[in-house]
């Protein structure tokens, strides 16, 4: 095979890899992209609990490198320019403590196991599910309850050492339902994911 054309196929190849691939799992339309042998996976929860609009992220680590992954990891660039990084996941868990009630752990609580058990893509080994058994402790307020709920539910720092995985909801600061348009842009792991967000 001449030179010029094993190029071609490397440079398809690697373009190839590097391509986002959308799907549907459980009615949410999800983003996919992997880049270093680590896959980014996240979709926009339907559900908005002001003041956040919420996305339920999963990280994969495929590569042979332990990477830490945090909330402050993903950004959401507005088309006219603004930013939105994701609340740390202390912030939100403070949040609830402060102002949460039993309507908001309820619809937070179902829309994102709605996602997360209709994801027959993804099987986390650190996430959502290790953390909320370990919340289920009985706790007689609404607030430490709504507290317990977003602390299994939000996306924590995790270190993420090869075939490991996590999962979680990102919570940014926005007043509308649905982050749109602009771009999700995920800096984790050495390289930079992007995904277009349409309306």
């Amino acid at each position: 095979m001449p030179l010029r054309q094993i190029i071609v196929a490397l440079l398809l190849t690697v373009a190839a890899a590097a391509q986002v691939i959308e799907f549907e799992s459980g009615g949410l339309r999800y983003q996919t992209l992997t880049k270093g042998g680590v896959t980014v996976m996240w979709a926009q929860l339907p559900t908005h609990i002001p003041p956040y609009s919420i996305v339920q992220a999963a990280i994969s680590n495929g590569s042979p490198i332990t990477w830490t992954v945090k909330p402050e990891d993903f950004t959401f660039q507005r088309q006219d320019g603004g930013a939105l990084s994701a609340t740390p996941a202390r912030n939100v868990v403070s949040g609830f403590v402060d102002k949460g009630g039993r309507n908001d752990v309820i619809k937070l609580v179902n829309a994102y196991e709605q996602g997360l058990y209709g994801m027959t893509r993804f099987r986390s080994t650190n996430g959502y599910e290790v953390r909320r058994q370990a919340a289920l402790a009985e706790v007689s307020s609404t607030r430490l309850k709504a507290a317990a709920a977003a602390s299994a539910i939000v996306f924590v720092q995790t270190k993420l050492s090869s075939g490991q995985s996590t999962d979680g909801a990102l919570f940014f600061a926005n007043s509308a339902k649905l982050l749109a348009p602009g771009k999700l842009v995920v800096r984790v792991a050495g390289e930079v994911f992007e995904f277009e967000v349409s309306q």
